[in-house]
């Protein structure tokens, strides 16, 4: 009998999801900027708190063991749009351009009727430094990968931004998640009585350097160093904005049937009180846990019910899923893929992963699997550890002498989706067999001769100062 229950439940459930997909959910992407797996106040955070994102996880499937595509934000933001783990797509650090070659998410969804727009952060045009508004004329720009509407800048940003609507400037003033969130619900003002579903990506600034909060955000951290206040401050204000949008779904009718996606790009940032990874080896940059396990929440009303998962999965899982949702064809996707549909996963548990999640970043190498990880810092002669990421997550005790059959078969898949990810990185998936147009330079957008008009004004602005101001020890930054 109660197999029986059993069943039909899974039944109802796929029917459920079935009827979703057959009137076209409306879909949002979310991402932090530098937030680290344990800053939530559901992972009992010891200061911050996050009612909201705590209340979407509630309401949702939260992920336990979710993963970026890589351990900065370039990369990782190149993963979502794509399905693929960044370096096939020419995106190997931050500030590298996302090649023309590739098919996005956006594209996919715009082809198939939906109304797509960016708000924020974009980072995939070749520019470095700090965010700058987008030229319309950038062949780079959101427009460019399937973004009918856009207001963005370059990289991070904060209080009071510079941001470009679809190429024109302007000077917005507030905290920079409330004016991303305040952009993407106008977008969804405009459109949602207008027969076509929505595909809205949102990715913050925050809580990424430099760190500034507005004052009234940082009173509750008023123990902390300053630089720990302001980056908390900026999270506690994200939060904000996540309320905000989540209560705009409601009023508008939009939230049963909209598949919200909550993420960071990369683990969190050492060098701030209380630590930002919950525990985990590593920072940003690392390809231990703390530099690519990120918070994951997953909320669509209509179909999942609350619960909390331990199933590994990654923002390379977000395309497939979106189609295989939405029943698309597979073309609309560039292969190989690396991600996986994740739509079984959103009515019930689906057992082991089918494939484990690969991890590449300069000679960094990871591969991780339903328990295990192996992973290098240096792919050319450094040695491999191997860790049960179910038993010991820190990653304390390296395996690799205690298991070595298990060490030299996880090696062996590690190399040889390596050698996929060489071929391509060369251009061997286009069908022009090559990269075409050659990658851009990655270069400082205020280098460049379209930026110089704007230099002598912008160099007042808080954010540009220390690049463009001599006296404020201009050009010193040139990361990120």
């Amino acid at each position: 009998m109660k197999l029986l229950f059993s069943s039909l439940a899974v039944l109802a459930l796929a029917c459920t999801i079935t009827h979703a997909a057959d009137t076209q959910p409306n879909i949002i992407f979310v991402m932090a900027d530098d937030m680290g797996w344990g800053q939530t106040g559901y992972r009992g955070h010891p200061v911050l708190k996050t009612p909201n994102l705590d209340a979407m996880a509630a309401n949702g499937l939260r992920f336990e063991r979710f993963y970026a595509g890589g351990p900065v934000c370039s990369p990782t933001r190149a993963s979502v749009l794509t399905g693929r783990s960044h370096d096939r797509t020419g995106v190997l650090t931050h500030g590298y351009a996302l090649r023309l070659q590739e098919k996005t998410i956006a594209q996919a969804l715009n082809g198939s009727g939906y109304a797509t727009g960016h708000f924020g952060k974009w980072h995939l045009n070749g520019h470095k430094g700090p965010g700058a508004p987008i030229f319309a004329d950038d062949p780079r720009n959101p427009g460019a990968f399937g973004f009918d509407e856009w207001v963005s800048v370059s990289n991070f940003y904060d209080v009071d931004p510079i941001m470009s609507r679809a190429g024109t400037f302007e000077q917005m003033k507030g905290d920079s998640s409330d004016i991303a969130v305040g952009e993407a619900v106008k977008f969804l003002e405009k459109h949602h009585g207008g027969g076509r579903p929505l595909f809205a990506v949102i990715w913050f600034g925050s809580p990424h350097s430099p760190f500034k909060a507005l004052s009234a955000d940082k009173t509750s951290f008023a123990q902390l160093d300053e630089s720990s206040a302001n980056h908390y401050g900026e999270l506690a204000a994200m939060d904000r904005s996540i309320g905000t949008l989540r209560g705009r779904l409601r009023d508008l009718g939009l939230a049963e049937n909209t598949l919200l996606v909550f993420c960071s790009d990369n683990g969190g940032l050492p060098g701030i009180t209380p630590e930002t990874v919950g525990g985990l080896r590593g920072h940003k940059g690392s390809v231990f846990e703390g530099g690519i396990r990120v918070p994951g929440i997953i909320e669509w009303p209509t179909v999942i019910k609350p619960r909390v998962t331990s199933h590994p999965a990654c923002v390379m899982d977000l395309f497939p899923t979106v189609v295989d949702i939405l029943g698309l064809p597979d073309s609309v996707m560039m292969k190989p893929l690396d991600g996986r549909s994740l739509k079984p996963l959103l009515t019930g548990e689906t057992g082991l992963r089918d494939r484990p999640i690969g991890f590449r970043y300069h000679a960094k190498r990871a591969w991780v699997d339903d328990r295990h990880k192996l992973l290098t810092d240096n792919l050319d002669g450094g040695k491999f550890e191997l860790y049960d990421i179910v038993t010991d997550p820190n990653e304390t005790h390296d395996l690799a002498t205690e298991k070595p059959e298990l060490l030299a078969k996880m090696k062996q898949q590690l190399l040889a989706w390596n050698a996929t990810m060489e071929a391509s990185f060369a251009g061997k998936d286009y069908p022009e067999g090559k990269v075409s147009p050659p990658d851009p330079e990655s270069v400082n957008w205020f280098d460049t001769p379209q930026y110089q008009p704007f230099l002598a004004e912008w160099k007042k602005h808080w954010q540009f100062q220390s690049y463009l101001d001599p006296k404020a020890g201009g050009k010193k930054k040139k990361k990120r």
